[in-house]
């Protein structure tokens, strides 16, 4: 028969397990340490590469694009560093003017697009509104995300939803999209056109006529799409977002 292990192999195995453990953590606080050490080299590099290559940052909208990719590749967020990271470039009052802008337009457009805008249609306006100071520094969508998604700090006033593949909706009023909202959005994208029909979401999303019916008179009470009873294509109402209405009609709006 087997001898069972007596109680000072016990003893000698637990105390084996605990120094393993403790080496095991000292092994986990080395490496933190090296990787911290390792992404402070990376973020001084990149200031030096932001002082060295300052002139393209601010005048070439892809080169700073590209810029603010490789930021976000090491973590860094240009706006939210203790030095104030865009200060060095001169950039930073550039962004928190942009995001002012965005306030703007946004709010002013307000009570004909129930507070929601497709990123171009804010863009296109935002250039309209800078005037002269848009020829001298040009705007991207990149760069308007980035003012955006800073006015997170003011509450769920303002949010950037994506809806689609390049596709982004700035929402400014109070509340989130509920996750139904958010893909009748997507779908309405999807039509180029800007509005969605019952059948439209139990086709393509397989809901029930409840739950579309349900969710569209949601976002028709909270003001983000307007119905047309009279919509002789398709026979029956059809909901549209002036959010997502083409360019040449959102000008009238």
């Amino acid at each position: 028969m087997r001898r069972r292990a007596g109680l000072g192999a016990i003893q000698q195995q637990q105390l084996a397990a605990e120094k393993y453990k403790d080496k095991g953590s000292d092994i986990q606080e080395s490496q933190f340490e090296q990787m911290s050490k390792q992404m402070e080299v990376f973020r001084l590099k990149l200031e030096e590469f932001a002082v060295k290559h300052k002139t393209d940052i601010r005048k070439n909208s892809q080169f700073r694009k590209q810029f603010q990719e490789m930021c976000a590749a090491i973590g860094v967020d240009p706006l939210a560093t203790g030095k104030g990271f865009w200060s060095v470039l001169g950039m930073g009052d550039f962004y928190y003017e942009l995001s002012v802008q965005v306030v703007e337009v946004c709010l002013a457009a307000n009570h004909k697009t129930g507070g929601l805008m497709e990123l171009n249609e804010l863009r296109r306006r935002l250039i309209a509104a800078r005037g002269q100071s848009a020829v001298h520094q040009e705007i991207t969508n990149e760069d308007i995300l980035m003012a955006a998604k800073k006015l997170s700090i003011f509450g769920n006033g303002f949010a950037v939803y994506k809806v689609g593949k390049g596709k982004y909706m700035v929402q400014s009023i109070p509340g989130e999209l509920s996750m139904d909202e958010t893909k009748i959005l997507t779908a309405a994208s999807n039509t180029e056109k800007g509005y969605v029909t019952l059948k439209m979401l139990t086709e393509e999303l397989g809901w029930s006529d409840f739950r579309a019916k349900q969710s569209l008179d949601k976002t028709v009470s909270e003001g983000l799409c307007w119905v047309d009873e009279q919509d002789e294509e398709n026979s029956h109402l059809s909901y549209w977002f002036p959010s997502l209405f083409p360019g040449r009609y959102a000008q009238s709006i």
